[in-house]
């Protein structure tokens, strides 16, 4: 591999003119696509094999035209201090209100709540259910604007009026922060480089492929039912990686001119070398998050997949374009431990070259491996303390912060009309087996009636064919409690005796039901997700590393790292830790999709610095050093990059923080602080302190193994090879 790509990279660079051609016109078909393209509708949430998911489907089959895909809105009026909604003059306005809503061209209806009797029973709080002919993402401005409107003059004329549903939905903004994690990752290349050339292209690369990535999910995100938040996960990822794969490049490049080669030479062996690194990097990325497909949930499978597109991206021009950039800069880019006249250069030396930062580090380590160990292990272990309390659930109006109409909205309905009104579930009677479907209705309601933390029960609405019917059950307990989730599996359970005695079958639907499936769903996978994507990167590596042993130090030090970010995902999100510093105005249950998107995630970029950083510690072991001088020389090489790389990396995550959309700032946060333990606590302490523990034993491979496992040559045995040849076949052509 290593000869192939020493080729590439040496024809990318005499060919940049067509190289960089190919990228700009790429860029700007995916734009083009991007702007033409229709707008992206509300993607769809579905959750194959789950009862509430089957139940969707049966009400779309028995109950057809009453789509659920249209938008809602509850408008919630509450009466002044010592009014009722009851009043004439508020019964007024609540009507006027009502009929103007009614009027909206996309409005399918908007119910009176005097006739539909949805007034509290004290009569202080009343609320109007508004539903729409097309999805939240879809609907209109005016639409919304007329929504807010007829809220504003209720408003006006005394009342205390909230908005909940997903009719005021928006798509998530990500705020300033993310252009503040750019110019950190700007401020941290010039310093590693010392030359702003230098710096400036791992940034114009990184941009570029994430210009291609999300240019082509948007434009696709209306045919394939791509959400906002896809395009976000791809640009987060697709920066992170994008600039640390063009890093490894440039700084590979200057060291080999700090050798003495000539540029195009040096670009050649720049992307033979540490490309093949950037190359099986860029794979175990590509395996994690395509392997969120086994979960079997169609939005985290289309998320996976556009992400490792992205990231496929960063890794193809990581291979062509940087090398292609390094052309046209020319003697601009400097070799390794040059700086710019601007950033200091040019002076002469007054002292010899000290060993850097690195080289110290890892001597101490190597002096010391146990006492490091322990100190790392302790730590990590202390900080995934909080993992132990994990609470997990989806994301409602009640998660919102509470300076927003939808979560004010949601607290009114629950102090008007009790906690669980804002979760009700929905049982879907299927009773066209039955012999008296009416009968099994009827058996149905009593039957629930009966259990524990039911505050009330509605009664059955059959459809035309009077062979299925609806059944609305109020909880006592909020949505997201443990009672709730009792109830719905104890409606569950009473489903086996209904059948025997009417023959007819339940399903428990609704968002509350699906929240629980779906977070019992992601649990189940969790354990064949770890195994299949570990299990693959664990083979992957062996044929790397030519190891058994450093890939399993590898595996053990991710799952120490992810448990740590997991735990402080919980102490942030779930306890309120630093929730104000981090802008967290709601604490709450962790969202059910991040252990499992972090493990997924957090595994291809904890093996982003293994593989570089081992990498080089393996070339200096098969080209003669002992294992500890092996371990020292990786550290001198690489620290300095991996370093940079991850302080980039968490920049970049850290800028989404700042996101209006909870998820998106969880998964920023999650993210950073997982690449900050890995990287710093695992990767720059444990790694090498087990490696000079196991000493040789650390490259020990069975022989019919070695026998087994392809060649890749990530040290560049091949290329050292090859390159000698032409050496001497220069020398040759001289003489």
């Amino acid at each position: 591999m290593a000869t192939f790509l020493y080729k590439l990279g040496r024809l990318a660079f005499r060919r940049r003119h067509f190289v960089a051609l190919i990228w700009v016109a790429l860029l700007a078909v995916a734009g083009i696509g991007a702007a033409t393209a229709p707008p992206a509708g509300n993607s769809s949430f579905s959750i194959p094999g789950t009862e509430a998911q089957k139940a969707f489907d049966l009400l779309d089959q028995r109950f057809p035209g009453q789509s659920a895909d249209g938008a809602t809105a509850r408008v919630v009026f509450k009466a002044p201090d010592g009014e009722k909604m009851t009043d004439a003059d508020n019964k007024a306005t609540v009507k006027k209100t009502v009929e103007e809503l009614a009027d909206g061209s996309e409005v399918a209806a908007a119910a009176d709540p005097y006739e539909a009797k949805t007034v509290s029973e004290d009569g202080t709080i009343a609320y109007s259910s508004v539903t729409y002919d097309v999805s939240g993402m879809e609907l209109e401005e005016s639409s919304k604007t007329a929504l807010e409107d007829a809220a504003q003059e209720a408003r006006d004329a005394g009342l205390t009026v909230e908005i909940g549903g997903d009719a005021l939905s928006a798509v998530p903004e990500t705020g300033a922060t993310e252009v503040i994690g750019i110019a950190v990752a700007a401020v941290v290349l010039v310093i590693t480089f010392g030359s702003l050339v230098a710096a400036g292209l791992p940034l114009l690369t990184a941009l570029i492929g994430v210009g291609i990535g999300v240019s082509s999910i948007t434009a696709l995100a209306s045919a394939l039912e791509l959400g906002s938040t896809t395009s976000i996960l791809a640009m987060m990822i697709g920066l992170a990686v994008g600039i640390d794969y063009a890093l490894f490049i440039v700084s590979r490049y200057r060291a080999e001119l700090a050798e003495g080669r000539e540029r195009e030479e040096a670009a050649g062996r720049a992307v033979g070398t540490a490309g093949s690194a950037v190359v099986f990097a860029g794979l175990t990325v590509v395996i994690a998050l395509v392997g969120l497909a086994v979960v079997n949930i169609p939005m985290l499978t289309k998320m996976g997949i556009a992400a490792a597109a992205t990231v496929a991206i960063a890794v193809l021009i990581a291979l062509t374009m940087v090398p292609a950039l390094l052309g046209y800069a020319g003697r601009r880019v400097r070799p390794a431990g040059a700086k710019s006249k601007l950033l200091g250069g040019g002076r002469a030396e007054k002292k010899p070259a000290k060993d850097n930062m690195g080289t110290r580090w890892a001597r101490f380590v190597v002096r010391r491996p146990v006492a490091v160990l322990l100190l790392g292990v302790v730590g990590l272990g202390a900080a995934a303390i909080p993992a132990t309390s994990l609470e997990l659930g989806l994301g409602d109006d009640g998660s919102q912060p509470t300076s927003t109409t939808q979560r004010r909205a949601y607290d009114l309905l629950s102090e008007g009309f009790g906690a669980g009104f804002n979760g009700p579930l929905v049982v879907v009677t299927d009773a066209k087996n039955s012999d008296d479907p009416d009968a099994a209705f009827t058996k149905v309601t009593d039957e629930i009636k009966g259990l524990d933390d039911v505050a009330m029960v509605a009664p059955a609405t059959p459809n035309k064919a009077g062979d299925t019917a609806t059944i609305t059950v109020i909880p006592d307990s909020k949505p997201s409690s443990v009672t709730t989730e009792d109830l719905v599996h104890s409606i569950r359970d009473a489903g086996g005796s209904i059948k025997s005695d009417t023959g007819a079958e339940i399903y428990v639907t609704g968002s509350t039901a699906m929240n629980i499936d779906v977070s019992e769903k992601l649990n189940d996978a969790l354990l064949p997700y770890l195994v299949l994507v570990v299990g693959l990167a664990f083979l992957l590596l062996i044929v790397v590393f030519r190891s058994v042993l450093v890939p399993l130090k590898a595996a053990l030090g991710f799952l120490l790292s992810v448990l740590a970010a997991l735990g402080a995902v919980v102490a942030v999100f779930q306890w309120g830790w630093l929730a104000g510093l981090l802008g967290v105005e709601q604490t709450g249950p962790v969202m059910s999709m991040m252990p499992i998107f972090m493990v997924g995630v957090v595994f291809g970029l904890a093996m982003d610095y293994e593989v570089f950083l081992v990498t080089r510690m393996r070339e200096a072991y098969v080209h003669g050093e002992k294992p500890e001088e092996a371990i020292v020389t990786g550290f001198k090489h690489g620290a300095r990059v991996v370093t940079a790389a991850a302080v980039i990396m968490m920049a970049v995550f850290a800028g989404f923080i700042g996101s209006s959309e909870s998820m998106v700032k969880m998964i920023g946060f999650g993210l950073a602080i997982a690449v900050f333990f890995d990287a710093f606590v695992v990767r720059m302490a444990l790694v090498p302190a087990v490696l000079a523990l196991l000493g040789k034993r650390a490259w020990w491979l069975p022989k019919w193994l070695d026998r087994a496992l392809p060649n890749v040559d990530v040290e560049g045995e091949g290329l050292k090879a090859l390159t000698d040849r032409e050496d001497e076949e220069q020398e040759l052509a001289r003489a």
